[in-house]
């Protein structure tokens, strides 16, 4: 065993730079709904499909955090609602160190990629369990989104600062 220093193991510890890890991955909530069957297994099958991805993050305390990508596939035969399905798949995950300007895009672009792949295959298990044709879902590119999502942020702050603010008489 050796001495050191009071102070070196944070010295070590912030030599060592930011760190980020994967903790666990777990489907938080998912719903299955055919509100319409069994009338629908009936019809002329004619799918229009809307996919919706959307992104929620908590802090858990320390450097950890749960990000939690949900999945909507919603999709209609006609004017019916042929099935509905939404699927939260969750992570949580280490960012220890990880500056502040690269937390956006860790939690936006990052945790997402990793996520998808496991929704994608709860979504794919649920559409089939509930006897329609297997959908697989298309791969996401979450870096466009997020990039899109801060210049739309950037775009509404530059037409807040534009406007005057109220006059009180």
């Amino acid at each position: 065993m050796t001495d050191t220093p009071q102070g070196q193991d944070s010295q070590v510890a912030a030599a060592k730079g930011p760190e980020f890890g994967l903790q666990r991955i777990y489907v938080k909530d998912l719903s299955f709904e055919a509100p319409h069957a069994p009338q629908v297994f009936t019809e002329n099958w004619q799918p229009h499909v809307n996919v919706g991805l959307n992104t929620q993050v908590a802090l858990l305390g320390d450097d950890h955090l749960e990000v939690v990508l949900v999945v909507t596939v919603t999709v209609k035969s006609g004017e019916k609602t042929a099935y509905h399905v939404e699927v939260q798949q969750a992570g949580i995950f280490v960012a220890r160190d990880v500056p502040e300007k690269d937390r956006g895009p860790l939690v936006g672009i990052v945790c997402p990629n990793i996520l998808f792949p496991y929704a994608r295959e709860v979504v794919s298990d649920l559409i089939t369990r509930g006897s329609f044709p297997q959908m697989l879902l298309a791969p996401v590119n979450f870096e466009a989104l997020y990039m899109q999502r801060v210049a739309q942020l950037r775009e509404q702050a530059a037409q807040g600062e534009n406007q005057a603010p109220p006059q009180s008489h």
